[in-house]
């Protein structure tokens, strides 16, 4: 394909096929993420604090320890401790 007004449209057509797959892929995985959650809520865990372990564990050490600080500090200031 030609270029028009500047842009290679066979280079753009590829970007944009590797993008859609991507897409499709990020699909499946999320739906097979899902069923993990699933299968372990029936297995008697909590998915809403497994997500919360995840986030924590996707954190730097000084990043997790300073938003445990924030959060004992709220709990605080509003009497939850």
């Amino acid at each position: 394909m030609a270029e028009f007004a500047g842009i290679d449209g066979d280079m753009l057509r590829t970007f944009i096929a590797r993008i859609e797959r991507l897409e499709e892929e990020k699909g499946v995985i999320a739906s097979d993420v899902r069923l993990v959650y699933a299968e372990a809520k029936a297995s008697g865990f909590d998915p809403k604090i497994m997500r919360q372990i995840i986030r924590l564990r996707r954190m730097e050490t000084e990043e997790q320890q300073q938003w445990e600080t924030m959060i004992d500090l709220y709990k605080q200031a509003l009497g939850m401790v």
